[in-house]
């Protein structure tokens, strides 16, 4: 058996042009979208994922404002800035790019921005809301991403198995809850197995849809698999490679072309989640923006 690629690129540049299209027609309406991103510090990583969700934003007629802070901003700072933001009403979706500098603490970050500005679906109010299927909430973008490569590659989770491997409240826990709502293109019977699981590979052997996001190289082996399993791999990894001029390549949490030998569907990485957790992004704002359009009616 040889899998079929589920190509995260082109599914995302579909995305893109659906929300470019919505994004016409709020500016139409006297509205156009805005997304404030918050950067504190230099952290390298952080700049290039900031650098790309400004680019993504130019590209699709959204506004963008990239607001830095020097990596030993005091929190009343920070806290500041994100109270200006939840006033400003030009401004709908809002982001601190994570990890904050030590003196930042992630959860008050999470708990300040408004609920109705958060894209990211980190606040407890939106994370409250996936869990009991409501839609007027945000999705998480890795999580909702994947969502949208199943539905867009003709993979109903309705009466299957999923197994999501990795409990992080980012990916692990909304996936699972995703997976298992009552509503069309979910009703999956989910298990989340995790580093406290004895004999992972015995669920994950019995499942038609694999979720990895475990954050460990490779960990997902072909003899680990279903034959015929649909493989969505999360992971990003660094692994070292001296032969390589960057001195390492990047895998996910699945080894690759042993999974591809047994799956009917698998997502590479990179080029499979990645592209779309962006694309999630821009539409969580857009949606953002709709609905403040809706209040203020």
């Amino acid at each position: 058996m040889s899998a079929s690629i589920i190509d995260g690129k082109k599914i995302a540049a579909e995305v893109n042009v659906e929300t470019a299209v919505m994004v016409e027609e709020l500016k139409k309406k006297g509205v156009q979208p805005c997304l404030a991103v918050i950067l504190i510090g230099d952290n390298p990583a952080s700049q290039i994922y900031v650098k790309s969700k400004v680019a993504r934003c130019a590209e699709l007629g959204i506004l963008s404002r990239k607001l830095v802070l020097d990596r030993d901003a005091k929190p009343e700072e920070v806290f500041g800035l994100i109270r200006e933001l939840n006033e400003d009403s030009a401004v709908h979706g809002i982001l601190v790019q994570f990890p904050p500098p030590p003196q930042i603490s992630e959860k008050t970050v999470v708990g300040a921005i408004s609920p109705d500005k958060d894209v990211d679906c980190f606040h407890p109010c939106n994370v409250g809301k996936l869990l009991l299927g409501e839609t007027d909430g945000f999705s998480p973008c890795t999580p909702q991403g994947v969502m949208t490569l199943l539905e867009k590659s003709s993979i109903n989770p309705s009466g299957k198995s999923a197994v999501v491997i990795g409990r992080s409240n980012i990916v692990g826990k909304p996936m699972a809850a995703l997976l298992m709502q009552k509503a069309k293109g979910a009703n999956a019977t989910v298990t989340v197995v995790h580093s406290g699981t004895p004999d992972m590979a015995e669920y994950v052997r019995r499942a038609d849809i694999v979720i990895a996001a475990i954050g460990k190289p490779e960990f997902v082996r072909g003899s680990m698999l279903k034959p015929g399993a649909v493989v969505i791999d999360v992971g990003i990894n660094r692994v070292a490679d001296p032969s390589l001029p960057k001195g390492y390549r990047v895998v996910g949490d699945v080894c690759f072309e042993e999974a591809a030998a047994v799956a009917s569907a698998i997502t590479p990485v990179p080029g499979g989640v990645g592209p779309m957790t962006i694309a999630m992004l821009m539409r969580n704002t857009v949606k953002a923006a709709e609905a403040a359009l809706q209040r203020a009616k």
